[in-house]
């Protein structure tokens, strides 16, 4: 598949992926590109996140592939339990947050994560229903590469281990991110 043949429909985590993140930047400059919107970026339910990934998704008439990163990858693999074969072409994951470590996560804009609140634990092992590539660092504050490598076995996903490069977001210094880019590209020719 080409970018031009599917909608790439952006996944962001917890506090949204602002205008200078790789997923925005991307969504500006694919073609077919969408993003989720949630209501509420800081205090997450995953209901409320999932239903909201569905329902964008029943509104796409192509092929979808995910492109999500943070809790918008531990959102993608609930969702992809509930919705119907044939409606998700593909998911490219990028630095998934441990939810089940949360208490370990740095605070972020001031907010902290409501763990036990936010219904996001436990996390899915089962094997997802699509393709699917999980891009984790070797030093993201929001998942250790080995809780990543459990992810990755249980979920059947093709695992690139992308270096020292944090949580892949603005923060640390990614974003334009045209490696990730270049990844993405792989991952789609692999998809039919």
């Amino acid at each position: 598949m080409k970018t031009a043949d599917v909608e790439i429909v952006m996944v962001p985590g917890w506090s949204s992926s602002g205008p200078d993140h790789w997923q925005s930047r991307w969504q500006r400059n694919l073609p077919h590109a969408c993003r989720v919107e949630q209501d509420d970026w800081y205090n997450a339910n995953k209901d409320a996140w999932v239903g909201r990934l569905i329902a964008t998704l029943a509104t796409i008439e192509r092929p979808a592939v995910i492109v999500a990163h943070s809790l918008g990858v531990i959102t993608t693999v609930h969702a992809l339990q509930k919705i119907p074969a044939g409606m998700v072409s593909g998911a490219f994951l990028v630095a998934p947050a441990d939810v089940e470590q949360a208490n370990l996560w740095p605070e972020t804009d001031g907010h902290t994560f409501d763990r036990e609140g936010s219904g996001f634990a436990s996390i899915p092992s089962e094997t997802l229903t699509v393709p699917n590539t999980l891009v984790a660092s070797s030093n993201d504050p929001y998942c250790t590469y080995d809780r990543a490598q459990h992810f990755a076995r249980a979920w059947g996903a093709t695992l690139i281990e992308a270096g020292t490069l944090g949580h892949i977001n603005v923060t640390s210094g990614h974003g334009p991110w045209p490696e990730g880019l270049l990844r993405f590209g792989k991952f789609l020719q692999t998809l039919s």
